[in-house]
């Protein structure tokens, strides 16, 4: 049995924390799909809290996945609105998957740990 899944990262940067963390969210959501077909016609709120930075991120990125998933909304644009070492406040603005509008190139089915 072949398997047909394959370990893909991004490279992000940002000048503070708040940066960092849109810059990966968009980073991922561009694995997915092409996010400049993406309409900013609704925002969802997205929260973590975890004990420290690096597990924080993986927590954000986890949260904004669920709610791909669950709720079928795919984003274009993310905020952070509040963030420290052990909490962050967010959204995402996005819309309803469109398979086809959407052009899907991949699943992500976690964000991980590996090289962060």
């Amino acid at each position: 049995m072949l398997d047909h899944t394959a370990d893909v990262g991004i490279r992000a940067y940002g000048k503070s924390m708040e940066e960092v963390f849109v810059n990966c969210a968009l980073g991922m959501m561009s694995l997915i799909l092409d996010i400049s077909r993406v309409d900013r016609k609704e925002r969802a709120h997205i929260s973590a809290r975890a004990p420290g930075r690096e597990d924080l991120l993986v927590k954000w990125l986890s949260e904004i996945l669920f709610v791909v998933e669950t709720e079928g909304l795919v984003f274009g644009a993310f905020g952070v609105e509040e963030i420290d070492e052990v909490h962050v406040i967010g959204w995402g603005e996005g819309e309803p998957l469109d398979a086809e509008r959407h052009r899907i190139s991949g699943e992500i089915k976690a964000p991980t740990y590996h090289m962060l």
